[in-house]
């Protein structure tokens, strides 16, 4: 739970130019600064970050918000995740217990400390992130000294290169290994950061022992670059293959994604992402120059990853065997998907020849052929539809009327309207209906075109500036003129209904805010418009007065705006006087009439 007020002040402390040049080195160019895009490929800079009013704004293909979208946006978190890191970094704490500013999504452990201390809950995060780090360098020198850890790898076709690249290491045999690692390994404290941290495992009586033992060790890193947990992979046989972290107040494993925090450059480059199901998968392909892929952790693809993803990328590609148990891991990605598909996403299915996963089919048949078979990826609608088809028989009534109640639960999940119509439209073509019998027959609600994972409008078409938007621009770039405007000018109209909708939500705004500040209006305005239907308008106007300068006379802009409505109001209340029949009009109508005329 995040305030407003808090959202406010902890803009008011981060510089956008500090957060952004973290990970993107900017070029100082007049009162701003720029860049080449990092969310498309370009060779001339096109993405500017203006310090005075503290948001990006991409001229190239559109990306646009404050130092809370950048986090997002850039580090594929979502919004209380992004505001607990810029809060970290100005050393501000976040209130949780205050009300909303934004619907957002606690954070692994957040409700099981929700009374603790704050500076106890920092502090043992600190500590079990500390324990994490001195476990991955104990895992990797163990690495060095094991030569069946290292014949293993060998004949997996790993090398040495990729295997510190990607911070594998090995946990020994035996029970206390850690103990190495750790001169309190045997502490009496019950809080131990080891034992809650997930390394080492504690019994009823107080023993001790390690939780990995005999086995491969990757570490799980989440968009920070921290370590959270780790993945135990045994040499050869022996149960459970896989072995994952508990989960902690530092790890979730339907949060995490293997490897998406070293992908993130190359997914934005490639244009997307493959999600494998092991590690291994995504090292090998890694090694052999596929550097976007990531995987799960031991568990089915949620929801929630798939939301990371799509703020890295627009095409998402599952990746299984193409046995059943793949194509039933697949069924189940593509339920998880569907609610968290927006229009201009897409989410695909790629099944591997039999006997093959990613690993072994990279190392056998090389880069080139593997990325030659994602031309094989089926679009979710076909693969939709294709299982959907397989379980009935489509050429009696009674198979078509299976398949249509089976599509039912499936297309009311569908958050995307085109997604949905084109769907449907298919579900007639298959079924025989119509689109109207199905609609009827199915009584899908359809769902609103103002969808909440927008994606940003690509290079909009510049367009003239209508009074409405002039002062949407002049009080996102100062306020303060919210005191000099004549409410009874933001009339109705059918020529301006969007801005005049536009202009009135942020005159409402801003009216019931009055903490919004000169410096900080457009961001808290991208914030708080974020699932706005009024988003994309605002959006615009805001990245228009990126073109502003010092020099622009607002007093003037702002009087002529003012003008340009009276004139507007003037012309309607005309239309409206001479629709009326010149027999009805009040003699006060009358001399109004021609007042109006004459000006």
């Amino acid at each position: 739970m995040i305030s407003q007020s808090f959202i406010q002040d902890l803009l008011t402390r981060v510089d956008i130019v500090d957060v952004i040049e973290r990970d993107v080195p900017l070029k100082k160019a007049g009162a701003n600064y720029i860049a080449c895009c990092p969310f498309h490929s370009e060779k001339t800079p096109s993405f500017t970050v203006t310090s005075t009013k503290q948001f990006y704004h991409c001229f190239g293909c559109g990306a646009h918000g404050s130092a809370i979208g950048f986090m997002m946006e850039y580090g594929g978190m979502n919004f209380v995740e992004a505001v607990k890191d810029l809060a970290a970094r100005v050393g501000m704490q976040v209130p949780v217990s205050e009300p909303d500013f934004r619907p957002g999504v606690p954070e692994p452990g957040s409700q099981s400390h929700a009374e603790d201390d704050p500076q106890k809950i920092k502090n043992s995060l600190k500590d079990l992130l500390e324990a994490m780090n001195i476990a991955a360098r104990y895992y990797r020198e163990q690495l060095r000294y094991s030569q069946s850890a290292i014949a293993y790898l060998k004949k997996r076709g790993l090398t040495g290169e990729t295997a510190a690249r990607f911070g594998i290491g090995y946990a020994p045999a035996g029970w206390q290994n850690l103990d190495a690692a750790f001169p309190d390994y045997l502490g009496k404290t019950p809080t131990s950061p080891l034992v809650e941290a997930g390394l080492v495992i504690e019994n009823g009586d107080g023993r001790r022992h390690d939780r990995f033992r005999d086995r491969i060790m990757f570490p799980i890193l989440n968009l920070k670059g921290m370590i959270v947990g780790f993945g135990g992979r045994v040499l050869e046989g022996g149960e459970p293959k896989y072995l994952n972290s508990p989960e902690t107040p530092l790890f979730e494993k339907g949060r995490e994604l293997y490897n998406l925090f070293a992908a993130r450059r190359a997914i934005r480059e490639a244009g997307r992402v493959i999600v494998v199901e092991g590690y291994m998968d995504v090292v090998a392909l890694s090694q052999h120059g596929i550097e976007y892929a990531v995987a799960a952790l031991g568990t089915a693809t949620t929801s929630y990853h798939l939301q990371k993803l799509l703020r890295h990328t627009d095409n998402v590609v599952f990746c299984f065997d193409g046995d059943n148990a793949g194509r039933k891991a697949a069924w189940r990605a593509l339920e998880d998907s569907l609610a968290q598909l927006v229009d201009g996403k897409n989410v695909g299915f790629l099944f591997l020849p039999e006997g093959e996963d990613p690993d072994s089919y990279v190392r056998n048949f090389g880069k080139e052929a593997f990325e030659g078979l994602l031309k094989q990826t089926l679009p979710l609608s076909v693969f939709l539809f294709r299982e959907l088809s397989a379980r009935v028989d489509l050429t009696v009534s009674e198979g078509r009327a299976k398949l249509v109640q089976d599509a039912k639960p499936l297309l009311a999940r569908v958050a995307a309207p085109g997604l949905a119509l084109m769907l449907l439209k298919r579900l007639a073509e298959i079924s025989g209906a119509t689109q109207k019998e199905l609609e009827d027959l199915l009584k899908i609600r359809r769902v609103s075109s103002y969808s909440t994972h927008k994606t940003v409008e690509r290079a909009p078409r510049p367009q003239p500036a209508s009074p409405y938007r002039w002062l949407i621009q002049i009080l996102l770039y100062d306020p303060g003129y919210i005191r000099k405007l004549d409410r009874d000018l933001l009339v109705e109209g059918r020529e301006y209904a969007e801005e005049i909708a536009a202009l009135t939500a942020l005159v409402e705004f801003i009216d019931t805010h009055p903490h919004v500040g000169e410096n900080t209006a457009i961001p808290l305005a991208i914030t708080y418009f974020q699932d706005s239907p009024h988003c994309t308008l605002l959006q615009k106007a805001e990245s228009e007065t990126l073109m502003w300068d010092s020099d622009i006379d607002l007093e003037a802009e702002f009087a002529g705006a003012l003008a340009l409505l009276r004139e507007i109001k003037r012309k309607q209340r005309m239309t409206r006087l001479h629709n009326k029949s010149l027999n009805t009009l009040t003699p006060e109508e009358k001399q109004e009439l021609q007042r109006l005329a004459v000006r």
